[in-house]
């Protein structure tokens, strides 16, 4: 993959300030091109596929949903779901999204996933899981582990 003008555009729109305070890209130095083609080589090492995980991510959102702020247990997690007023803008421009919030704990490993309904998108269209260091940073392990995939 090349880094093409509309990638720099969007790692320009992950800086921090530009979109969120804290941005997209975490501590992480990399070229957007590179954290991506790492990401995906890692998922496919672990044989997760990203449209895949994406459909189970959306699920379980919309089940915590069911508990209007609160946690729900379903299966062996538990799924707190925050939303608050607002939109965020898709780094690569194709979309706005609510500011939902999803903390998914596996509660046979006692391990925990913090995602947004952009973070969903982001890997789902763009491959892209932020940089290391970030916020929302999705870890292709730990999105296994926790999604026991």
């Amino acid at each position: 993959m090349k880094m093409t003008p509309e990638l720099k555009k969007a790692q320009h729109n992950m800086q921090p300030g530009e979109i969120t305070a804290n941005g997209f890209l975490g501590d992480d130095d990399r070229s957007l091109v590179d954290i991506i083609e790492e990401d995906e080589e890692k998922m496919l090492k672990l044989n997760l596929e990203f449209e895949k995980v994406s459909e189970m991510m959306k699920e379980l959102l919309e089940k915590g949903r069911k508990g209007f702020g609160e946690p729900i247990k379903y299966l062996n997690w538990e799924i707190k779901v925050d939303e608050a007023r607002g939109f965020l803008a898709c780094p690569f421009e194709d979309g706005i999204f609510r500011k939902i919030n999803v903390i998914l704990t596996n509660n046979n490993l006692n391990e925990t996933i913090i995602y947004t309904d952009l973070s969903v998108h982001l890997l789902e269209k763009h491959h892209f899981l932020q940089g290391k260091g970030s916020d929302f940073r999705l870890s292709p392990n730990k999105l296994k582990r926790v999604l026991e995939l």
